[in-house]
């Protein structure tokens, strides 16, 4: 069974760095794709950012120029930096691993809240 546990959310000013971790426990054969979404209160789910099997990334237009994602695959660890926080970007952040045939994430973790104040 695959297990995603995120970490790094907290607290922070307009204009602030937030770095998010996500690591992967259990085995996931072969190379695949993961990705960061979130979550505002009252708000749908939204992709921040993806890393396919290859290694290509795409983000939301919202975050280009802002936030960096990068996977370490001999860590298992997923990572999303974010810079220039702004207080739209306060949700809940959640990580996912592995595309299934319809293209859907099948693994999520809990998520960690991340806060940003004006």
């Amino acid at each position: 069974r695959v297990q995603l546990v995120e970490s790094g959310g907290g607290s922070v000013q307009a204009g602030g760095s937030l770095r998010l971790s996500c690591a992967v426990f259990g085995y996931i054969y072969g190379s695949y794709s993961m990705g960061w979404f979130r979550q505002a209160p009252g708000m749908e789910r939204e992709g921040v950012a993806v890393v396919d099997r290859s290694g290509n990334t795409t983000y939301a237009d919202s975050v280009k120029g802002r936030f960096t994602i990068s996977k370490d695959n001999t860590k298992k660890t997923l990572y999303l930096q974010m810079n220039s926080l702004k207080p739209e970007d306060t949700a809940t952040y959640y990580c996912a691993a592995v595309r299934g045939r319809s293209g859907d994430f099948l693994n999520w973790g809990k998520g960690t809240q991340v806060t940003v104040s004006s």
